[in-house]
């Protein structure tokens, strides 16, 4: 676990922008289903669904407007890079898709430059096919 994020509401009465994110719009999230979490929603009088209802990553808590009833939640990592993501302006987050997508892309390299060397491809040639240094290639063939 990490440390906490924030679940807060909004004023009703506030017309700004709002804050955070909707913890709906991150998707399934472990503490919305703690005892905790309803009894706190329960007594706010508000459902897990509410436009009132927002989330923030710990290191942005300190925008939670004073006075805001607020309850501290703790989430996974995954969790957490979701809440960071959808909190990201848009420009921010296609580039943490096309990060994402790169790490997925980069996951079981060495692996595979393990079996491509052991089928015979000659270590010049795979790094000349990946484009990564050939002390790399050289690590991945010691396995």
């Amino acid at each position: 676990m990490t440390e906490d994020a924030y679940l807060f509401l909004l004023d009703e009465d506030d017309p700004t922008t709002p804050l955070g994110v909707a913890p709906a719009a991150v998707g399934d999230l472990a503490c919305m289903d703690t005892p905790a979490v309803r009894a706190w929603l329960d007594a706010q009088g508000v459902t897990a669904t509410s436009p009132r209802l927002r989330l923030l990553p710990p290191e942005e808590t300190g925008a939670i407007p004073e006075g805001a009833e607020r309850l501290p939640v703790p989430l996974g990592d995954e969790e957490l890079s979701r809440v960071r993501h959808t909190t990201a302006p848009e420009p921010l987050a296609r580039l943490e898709e096309e990060l994402l997508a790169w790490r997925d892309c980069a996951d079981g390299r060495d692996g595979l430059i393990g079996r491509a060397l052991a089928a015979g491809v000659a270590p010049h040639r795979v790094v000349e096919l990946t484009g990564v240094d050939p002390a790399t290639v050289t690590a991945a063939a010691r396995g």
